[in-house]
């Protein structure tokens, strides 16, 4: 229950139980020492009975008269704590340890012999044995005293004997209570505040700086570093010293996250510049070669209108890869068609350096392309010069692209190194940007997040590598509803 309280209250309420519990203590010790004293004053008072007793009945022993010592015992009752109650009772003895006559003839008679026999479980010592007084402690509290009396020339003529039971030694509870209970109460009147008092005020510290710590995040730093208190506590100190530190990390942190946000900024700047001129210099090889093939064959007329055709959709593609860069720019593209699978292979032998690598294409549509023909084109373009310069010397290179209702998927393989999906990984992770070769896969794993589809890694061909591309057969307004 208390561990469940905030410190601030822990504090000076564990304080104030301190005081509490100690002044119980000190109630219960002072109790305990009343009733040792108590019952030392009662063995005092029996002493000082002893020894009146002894002092007058000598004579009396001396001249055999009981009815006087009996009237000694009498008197001398009063002196003893208990006989009233008939918790105690004293008796002279002769010299054989009888009773001579005793303050209450019921409990010990006349003539009864005492020495020598039982008394609560313990023989008593004969008469021959004792030379001194003799106190007997019992296990309940009950004490005996024998004390002998003796002539003035040393000879022993009798014994006074007292015996007082245990209720004689109980403390008077009531009466040792009643002050230590207004010694309580004046503890916790004027201890448990001022305990409360000085817990409040060691746990002060402890609040502000609790409180500092909370609006750490959402205030500024010059301002909390003045809330931290300054005590001149050691363990406080320390831990304001953290706080500033803490304080101070957090801050130099924050900073730390700014740069490191505005050089990634940079950094993605930097990338997409170079996926776009990566993007560009594809088409833009094919298209120069078509340029060429213009200059030198236009007089067919065949061959002049196939170009331009050729040059019009390359340059379309160009375009529609700078307008995805600008958010409000709004570019009809038309849909993709078997056509745009020829001219890409055109770009291809155009733009690559490999003539050496077979490239063969295939074409299973069984329902109609609705999918951007820029973004198609693209992806082919990119993963067929990838595939070309990954292929070998003397490699083949195979492309399908296959359409039904649901899909459109574009798969290329080549027989060059096996690409391993770590390196597969880290191509998409932009991790190796410096190298131009990994733009192009970058670009389609991009676009295929984009359009809702994905770009794989066929992790089951055992030799060289096939990539595949697919999103879903549909228009852009369908995949953003």
């Amino acid at each position: 229950m208390l561990r469940r309280l905030p410190y601030r209250i822990q504090i000076p309420l564990g304080l104030s139980l301190a005081v509490l519990i100690t002044a119980l203590l000190v109630t219960a010790v002072a109790a305990r020492i009343s009733a040792r004293t108590a019952r030392e004053e009662t063995l005092a008072t029996l002493d000082r009975a002893i020894v009146l007793l002894i002092a007058q009945a000598r004579p009396m022993l001396a001249g055999d008269d009981t009815w006087r010592v009996y009237s000694l015992l009498r008197d001398t009752a009063a002196l003893i704590p208990g006989a009233e109650s008939r918790h105690a009772r004293g008796a002279v003895l002769d010299a054989d340890g009888r009773v001579f006559a005793a303050s209450d003839p019921v409990a010990l008679e006349t003539g009864k012999a005492i020495l020598g026999e039982q008394i609560h479980g313990q023989t008593l010592a004969r008469a021959a044995s004792i030379v001194g007084r003799v106190q007997l402690d019992q296990s309940d509290g009950a004490v005996v005293l024998i004390d002998p009396i003796r002539s003035e020339d040393g000879q022993t003529m009798g014994f006074v004997f007292m015996e007082v039971d245990p209720p004689v030694f109980e403390p008077d509870w009531a009466a040792i209570a009643k002050p230590a209970l207004i010694g309580v109460l004046m503890a916790v009147m004027f201890l448990l505040p001022f305990g409360w008092w000085v817990g409040k005020r060691m746990t002060r510290p402890v609040a502000r700086i609790v409180r500092t710590i909370e609006r750490i995040g959402t205030a500024d730093a010059d301002s909390l570093h003045a809330e931290v208190p300054k005590t001149g506590d050691p363990e406080l100190t320390r831990i304001g010293d953290a706080v500033h530190q803490l304080i101070g990390e957090l801050q130099e942190r924050k900073r730390a996250e700014e740069r490191a946000l505005s050089a990634e900024r940079l950094a993605a700047v930097g990338r997409m510049t170079a996926a776009v001129a990566h993007e560009i210099n594809n088409p833009l090889a094919g298209l120069l070669t078509a340029t060429q093939t213009l200059r030198l064959h236009g007089d067919s007329q065949s061959i002049r209108q196939r170009t331009l055709e050729l040059l019009e959709r390359g340059l379309q593609q160009i375009r529609a890869t700078v307008a995805a860069l600008l958010p409000q720019a709004r570019v009809e593209d038309r849909p993709l068609a078997p056509d745009d699978l020829e001219d890409v292979v055109t770009l291809v032998h155009a733009s690559a350096t490999r003539p050496d690598v077979s490239l063969t294409t295939k074409a299973d549509i069984e329902s109609a392309l609705r999918v951007p023909s820029s973004v198609m084109r693209q992806v082919m373009l990119n993963l067929l010069l990838n595939a070309v310069k990954a292929a070998g010397v003397d490699g083949k290179v195979d492309a399908l692209l296959r359409a039904d209702g649901e899909r459109v998927q574009f798969c290329v393989a080549n027989t060059g190194t096996t690409m391993s999906a770590d390196q597969f990984s880290e191509i998409l992770t932009a991790e190796r940007g410096r190298d131009p070769r990994g733009f192009g896969l970058w670009v389609c794993h991009e676009l295929a997040n984009h359009y809702g589809g994905k770009f794989e890694l066929d992790a089951t061909r055992e030799a060289g590598t096939r990539l595949v591309f697919s999103i879903p057969n549909r228009e852009r307004r369908e995949i953003d509803a």
